[in-house]
C-alpha cells in the first residue's frame, strides 16, 4: 500500500504542523450554523489541506463529499452533485454532510463553463458546511473570495517533517540514516506527501537507507517562475539564476513581462531605472529573436535581463505577493469590455432591427442620451445587467442600483407565477369534484332534457307578449 494514503491524517490531532490553520478549522466547525460562511484552505500542494479537510469531517462526525478537478465541473455537474450535497441531509445518518470542493483555483477553460458562478451560487443556497481547497487564493474570482473566510497552510518546516518520517521508519521497520531523513525534508521545500513518496520509493525492497539510496528517489528539482523572480531580486548568484531559467518552461519574453511586473518593490528611482535599462535591451534581443527567427540570441536576452535585474535590486529581495504581468490584466480587462460591449449592442441592434455596426456607429450616443433620462425603464425594457447600463451611462454604482432593483421585481413577478400556479391545480380539481344530488345543475340538466315543445310564435310574436314593464322573463320558463 502506499505510504500517502497509508499514513494520511484520520484525525485533526494527527496533522503535522499548521496548528493554528487547525485550530481555525476545529473553530469553524463547532461553531457552524446555517449561514456561516465557508472555508477556503489554501496554500501550496501536499502540505495538508485535503487531508486536514476529511480529517475533521472524521473528528465532527460528518460525512464528507468530494468534487475536485479531475471531474468535468460544468455548471450542470456543480449544481447536481455539490449543489445537492450542500441542501440535502446526509444518507448514512451522520450529523451534517461536508462538501469538499478541491483545487477550486482550477475553473478554467471551456470544460468549467459556468462552474465559478455555480459554485458562487450554491455558497449562497447552502444548508450544509462547504470547504474549498486552492493552491492559490487568487486564482478564485473576488465574489467567491468574498463569500468565503480564507485559511493559510504554511509549507512544512524540515524540522517537523524530519522527525515525522522517522517515526514512519519505526513502524515500518525501516533503519534509516539521520542525515538522509534530513535531506529528504530539505529536498521537498515543505511538501509532506513528496517526502513520504521520497521515503517510500528509497525504502522498496531494503531494509536500511542510507544517503547514496536517496538520490534516485528525489523529487524533480525542476524551477517555477515562482522561485525564479525572487531568485532574481535576491542574493541568488548569477549561475543558479541561469539555471532556473533554463528548467522553467516560460520563454525569455514571459520571463521579462515577470520581471516587469515586479521592479515596483525596487527601493528607489535609481534602481528601478538601472533594472529598465537592462530589460529595454533584453527586449532588443527578443525582438531580433523573433524577426530573424535566430533564437540563438535568447540566451543574450536571458542573461542580460536576468543579471542586469539582480544587480539593480542590490540582492533586497521581494517582501510582498508576486504580481502577475500587467499585461495579462489588461488584455483580460479588454476581452472583458468587448464581451460587454457586444452583447449591449446586439440587445440594440435586435430592438431597432440594426446591426450591431450600425448601431455603433450611428445611434450610440443617442442611445447614451437616452439611457441617461431615464436608466430604468432603457435597463427593463433591454433587459441589461449592471455592466451593460454602467456602458451607456457611466456610473457604476447608479446601474448596479438599477440592477438590482429590477433582478428584485423579477424575483417578485416569479413569486406571484409560482403561487398562480399552484392556485391553478386547487381550482381545476373543485371543478372536477361530481354534481350532488339535488343541485342547481343537475335540476337544469333535467330541464334540459325535456322534449322541445311545439315551434313557437315567431320573434316579433312574442316581442308583442312581452309585459308592458318592460321587464324580461326567464328562458327557463
Amino acid at each position: 500500500m502506499d505510504w500517502t494514503e497509508k499514513y494520511r491524517p484520520a484525525h485533526l490531532a494527527d496533522i503535522v504542523g499548521n496548528g493554528t490553520a487547525v485550530r481555525q478549522m476545529l473553530d469553524w466547525a463547532r461553531g457552524w450554523k446555517r449561514g456561516t460562511k465557508p472555508l477556503i484552505l489554501y496554500g501550496k500542494p501536499g502540505i495538508g489541506k485535503t487531508s486536514a479537510a476529511y480529517a475533521l469531517a472524521n473528528d465532527m462526525q460528518w460525512e464528507a463529499m468530494e468534487l475536485n478537478a479531475s471531474d468535468q465541473r460544468t455548471k450542470a455537474v456543480i449544481e447536481r452533485v455539490a449543489g445537492a450535497g450542500s441542501t440535502s441531509g446526509s444518507l448514512t445518518g451522520a450529523l451534517r454532510r461536508l462538501v469538499v470542493l478541491d483545487e477550486a483555483d482550477n475553473l478554467q477553460g471551456t470544460a468549467d463553463k459556468g462552474g465559478a458562478k455555480a459554485i458562487l451560487d450554491i455558497i449562497r443556497d447552502a444548508r450544509q458546511p462547504i470547504i474549498l481547497i486552492a493552491n492559490d487564493l487568487y486564482g478564485l474570482t473576488p465574489d467567491i473570495r468574498a463569500a468565503c473566510d480564507p485559511v493559510q497552510f504554511k509549507a512544512l518546516p524540515a524540522r517537523s517533517l524530519a522527525p515525522y518520517l522517522k517515526f514512519i521508519c519505526s513502524v515500518e521497520k525501516v533503519q534509516c540514516n539521520d542525515q538522509a531523513l534530513k535531506d529528504i525534508a530539505e529536498n521537498s521545500a515543505g511538501d509532506m506527501r513528496a517526502a513520504i513518496t521520497m521515503l517510500y520509493a528509497a525504502a522498496i525492497g531494503k531494509e536500511r537507507i542510507d544517503e547514496p539510496d536517496i538520490r534516485t528517489s528525489m523529487k524533480d528539482g525542476r524551477a517555477s517562475i515562482f522561485q525564479l523572480i525572487p531568485a532574481v531580486f535576491g542574493r541568488t548568484a548569477g549561475d543558479d539564476l541561469i539555471r532556473m531559467s533554463y528548467e522553467i518552461d516560460d520563454t525569455p519574453d514571459v520571463i521579462e513581462q515577470w520581471i516587469e511586473a515586479n521592479l515596483g518593490t525596487l527601493k528607489g528611482p535609481e534602481e528601478a531605472a538601472l533594472a529598465y535599462r537592462y530589460l529595454s535591451r533584453a527586449d532588443e534581443y527578443i525582438g531580433y529573436t523573433y524577426r530573424q527567427q535566430y533564437y540563438t540570441l535568447w540566451r543574450y536576452a536571458t542573461v542580460t535581463m536576468l543579471l542586469g535585474t539582480n544587480i539593480a535590486s542590490g540582492g533586497h529581495g521581494i517582501h510582498e505577493r508576486i504580481s502577475s504581468p500587467r499585461r495579462w490584466q489588461r488584455m483580460a480587462s479588454s476581452r472583458r469590455q468587448k464581451g460587454i460591449r457586444t452583447a449591449l449592442l446586439g440587445k440594440c441592434g435586435g430592438l431597432m432591427h440594426m446591426p450591431q455596426q450600425t448601431v455603433r456607429d450611428g445611434y450610440l450616443n443617442l442611445l447614451t442620451i437616452l439611457a441617461e433620462k431615464d436608466p430604468l425603464t432603457f435597463a427593463r425594457k433591454l433587459d441589461l445587467d449592471a455592466d451593460q447600463l454602467a456602458l451607456l451611462i457611466h456610473d457604476r454604482v447608479k446601474a448596479t442600483a438599477i440592477a438590482k432593483q429590477i433582478a428584485g421585481e423579477k424575483r417578485e413577478e416569479d413569486k406571484k407565477e409560482k403561487i398562480k400556479a399552484q392556485k391553478k391545480p386547487a381550482a381545476e380539481q373543485k371543478k372536477s369534484k361530481p354534481p350532488i344530488e339535488g343541485s342547481a345543475e343537475v335540476t337544469t340538466r333535467a330541464v334540459e332534457t325535456v322534449p322541445p315543445a311545439e315551434p313557437g310564435p315567431s320573434p316579433p310574436a312574442q316581442e308583442e307578449k312581452q309585459p308592458k314593464g318592460g321587464g324580461r322573463q326567464s328562458t327557463l320558463f
